[in-house]
């Protein structure tokens, strides 16, 4: 059962050394590779910020955690060397990357902090990112730009802090995963990764003539009529098997067998909506991040490490969101899952060169990514064994963090395995939205399921 979590504000001082540009450790091919059609569509040109954290080892007492990750660094960059190069544009807001062997940023750094300072149980959000993941200035550009961005903090007690910003329209999540993979097998001794990387971005380019023939209301023109959000929260909020079983009473009988994705996403999406407020006709969103891979026929290869993720689209009005049951959300979102096939995606990328890569709306939209089966990044070992968290640092990708949120696993510290949910909403609306989930989950008068309040960023920053 999960209890509120409580944070205690403190500071702390990070020493950084000067930025490093690290290069292949042997010559690559300088030559131009064109991204995909998936890949340069103007929703996923941003920076996406990952963070890993680690505990001491006495095994690598000797070890600097820095000097291991540098030498692999320069080592598995031989391998993915586009990743040292910088993305162009050409004509038609084409993306492509001059692979020019420049390098990726680099940065050592010390924290007067320990791991356990930073809470019992570690999860979104945290504490002075600027400070773990140092903005190098120039560095945050799409175009002409350092295509990763990579922070080792030590921290006193011997483990240490891996903080990345990564350009999106290099790799998705399962993609990087395979890069990260990789960079620690190369720290842990071996050669070469066990599953070499491969480009072939080709494979999700255009048709020719490019033919839209699917429905895609993910990239629907709106008019935002709500104005600007401020006066934002962040909090993040734990679902484990009690919270879970609570909100299944909900579900009707022949949706009984949805996955508890489903179930937890139509959930968090009805509620979302009631605390918002919208007006009762106002058409309410969801997109679903859908790998693609094994959509294709054959699948896409094992090593391809581009974009390849669809935003399937769920759409109801905030009233019958309101008043009807929650198997009216959920068959929603069922059915939008399962319009994504190798037609659909198809279909998407010919959209993008038919209407100039469009980004995919955002306006009453809520955006869900389901990390709880990527368990890759969760298995990068160092040498100092698994981190004790891995995945992104915050909710919400690029520059609309406040309508998306992710799934990641979690075991809290009663040993109970759930799902933690980062959720970013105007506070008027956070409090409207914890009752709600509240309201569902009490409404059995025997229910012994624990309020949930949620972890909210109370750490000062320095």
């Amino acid at each position: 059962m999960a209890q509120p979590q409580t944070t205690v504000p403190f500071t702390f001082n990070v020493r950084r050394h000067a930025p490093e540009l690290i290069i292949p450790a042997e010559p690559t091919p300088h030559d131009l590779k064109l991204l995909s059609d998936i890949d340069d569509q103007q929703g996923i040109r941003f920076q996406l910020p990952l963070i890993l954290f680690y505990r001491q080892n006495p095994k690598m007492k000797n070890k600097n955690p820095a000097s291991v990750i540098r030498e692999a660094l320069a080592k598995v960059l031989v391998f993915y060397y586009p990743f040292s190069g910088r993305v162009k544009e050409g004509p038609g807001r084409k993306l492509m990357v001059d692979c020019s062997g420049q390098g990726v940023l680099f940065i050592e750094a010390e924290a007067d902090v320990t791991l356990e300072e930073f809470g019992e149980e570690l999860y979104p959000p945290f504490p002075c990112m600027e400070e773990l993941l140092y903005d190098v200035p120039g560095s945050s550009g799409i175009l002409d730009s350092p295509l990763l961005l990579i922070q080792v903090t030590r921290l006193l007690c011997g483990g240490f802090i891996l903080a990345i910003r990564v350009n999106h329209t290099m790799s998705d999540g399962a993609g990087f995963t395979q890069f990260m993979m990789a960079l620690s097998e190369i720290a842990n001794g071996l050669s070469q990764s066990s599953i070499l990387p491969i480009w072939q971005r080709e494979l999700l380019f255009a048709r020719d003539p490019p033919r839209v023939t699917c429905t895609h209301h993910e990239y629907d023109e709106l008019v935002d009529t709500n104005g600007a959000l401020d006066d934002m929260e962040h909090r993040s909020f734990f679902f484990g098997p009690a919270q879970i079983a609570a909100i299944r009473r909900f579900v009707p009988t022949h949706l009984k067998k949805s996955s508890t994705f489903d179930v937890l996403t139509a959930y968090l999406w009805r509620c979302r909506t009631i605390a918002l407020s919208p007006n009762p006709k106002d058409e309410m969103r969801i997109i679903y991040l859908v790998n693609a891979r094994s959509k294709f026929n054959p699948p896409l290869p094992v090593g391809y490490y581009g974009n390849a993720i669809g935003f399937p689209t769920a759409i109801s009005t905030a009233q019958d969101m309101c008043d009807k049951p929650l198997g009216h959300t959920l068959e929603l979102v069922k059915k939008a899952k399962s319009t994504v096939s190798e037609e659909y995606m198809r279909s998407v990328i010919d959209l993008m060169v038919t209407k100039g890569r469009p980004h995919f709306t955002t306006t009453r939209t809520y955006i869900v990514t389901d990390l709880t089966r990527a368990s890759g990044l969760s298995e990068i070992d160092f040498g100092w064994g698994k981190p004790v968290y891995a995945g992104p640092s915050k909710a919400g990708d690029g520059d609309i963090p406040y309508v998306s949120s992710f799934y990641v696993r979690f075991i809290n510290h009663k040993g109970e395995s759930g799902i933690v949910v980062p959720i970013w909403l105007p506070s008027i609306a956070m409090k409207r939205f914890v009752k709600e989930l509240n309201t569902m989950l009490m409404q059995d008068k025997n229910d012994q399921v624990d309020r949930l309040e949620g972890k909210s960023l109370t750490y000062s920053k320095l």
